[in-house]
């Protein structure tokens, strides 16, 4: 009966705070990376490759976060991460050059990458089952509250220290996420016997796998990557695409810069509201009842912006898409947490973070090539019947009871 009376509070500030942190920092100087390559000499065209760097990093580091978390364990690798975002951040002020700037920018991405690893399965350690969806939507709320509230405080901090000042809330932010990680709960480290008597089969698919190496993992729980997975990077591909089309679409309709901001900042408001009811419905019903109205409602608020010619219609749209998005806050990091095996967590969610990293990537990718060939309307379109085929996959592979 104990377990059932496991809440928030026993997670509070202590697990959340780094993460909340973190955001803040990441957020402060997201806005301002392509401002910032273009004031160190970079092209039009450089500068939005400065800006992808985060998204590269992130990609690249994903395998040898997995291998440094599962060697180190998850709180050192936090802290660890917190501290060389730090660095990254520095490197940031101190670049002169567009060279500096970008391997700054690289460090940054590399660390987010063990940064978001880590607490994933730390939280997958250390909450209990029942309550887990509702615990990863809370650190999915924390980040998009990260998110909103960096860049005011990054604004504040340029009024006298110009484009540096976002950089030098992101260094603070990152060295007081690596402060408070030393309050964070120290997780039990089982012995390896102890680890294999936890192993299970993942659920829908993959065997017990015989070693805890990344190839190994693969091969074990191929089935679980391919079915599951694919549904995770098609949701990725299209949330990916959503921090895109809606500002694309609102200059397509002719709105000024300041309606544009405030129909994005109308989605992302619904967005934040509703992801702990999103994790109390996964717990109590089951991944499913999140996963498909997700992708559903994305795909739908898609398939209507080509219909939309003014700034209430693109604001009631742009708030449907962030409800859609809001229901499946935390639903990639549950189902990560759900299908990872119990010795080999981290690797298991390396190549996880593989997928949702891909997907982020290769969305826009579809976008910008779609509209170049074809226009802007045909390119979100094709976005709208990616989440389509995402909730089918998602509706014929989740299981419809609770884990």
């Amino acid at each position: 009966m104990a377990s059932r009376e496991f809440g928030l509070r026993d997670l509070g500030l202590k697990v959340y705070g780094p993460s909340l942190l973190y955001a803040v920092g990441l957020g402060a100087i997201m806005p301002v990376i392509a401002l910032s390559a273009r004031d160190v000499g970079a092209s039009v065209a450089g500068a939005a490759l400065v800006v992808t760097l985060v998204g590269v990093g992130s990609l690249i580091m994903n395998v040898p976060a997995a291998l440094l978390t599962a060697r180190f364990g998850e709180r050192p690798s936090m802290i660890a991460a917190a501290g060389a975002a730090a660095l990254g951040m520095g490197a940031a002020i101190a670049a002169r050059d567009a060279v500096v700037l970008s391997v700054g920018i690289l460090v940054v991405g590399m660390a987010g990458s063990v940064f978001n690893l880590a607490r994933q399965s730390y939280l997958a350690e250390a909450v209990p089952g029942h309550f887990r969806a509702r615990a990863m939507s809370t650190l999915g709320g924390t980040l998009r509250i990260g998110a909103f509230v960096g860049p005011f405080i990054a604004a504040g901090a340029m009024a006298p220290l110009g484009l540096a000042g976002a950089y030098w809330v992101g260094l603070g932010a990152m060295v007081a996420a690596a402060v408070v990680g030393f309050w964070v709960p120290e997780l039990p480290r089982p012995g390896a016997a102890a680890r294999s008597d936890r192993t299970t089969s993942a659920p829908g698919g993959g065997a017990p796998a015989s070693g805890t190496s990344m190839g190994a993992i693969v091969a074990a729980y191929w089935r679980t990557y391919l079915t599951v997975g694919s549904g995770v990077f098609l949701l990725a591909c299209v949330r990916a695409t959503r921090n895109v089309v809606l500002p694309l679409w609102s200059e397509h309709v002719g709105l000024d810069p300041a309606l544009a901001a405030l129909v994005y900042g109308v989605s992302g408001a619904v967005d934040v509201l509703v992801f702990y009811p999103a994790g109390k419905v996964m717990d109590r019903f089951g991944r499913v009842y999140s996963a498909v109205p997700c992708l559903l409602l994305l795909g739908v608020s898609m398939a209507l912006i080509p219909l939309v010619s003014d700034v209430w219609g693109l604001l009631w749209v742009g708030a449907l898409m962030g409800f859609g998005n809001g229901l499946g806050t935390g639903i990639v990091m549950t189902l990560g947490a759900d299908y990872a095996p119990a010795h080999a967590r981290p690797q298991f969610l390396g190549f996880w973070r593989v997928l949702t990293d891909s997907g982020m990537m290769v969305g826009p990718v579809i976008v910008s090539g779609v509209t170049t060939v074809a226009s802007l309307a045909t390119g979100v379109m094709v976005i709208a019947v990616v989440a389509l085929v995402g909730t089918g996959v998602f509706a014929y592979y989740l299981p419809r009871t609770r884990p």
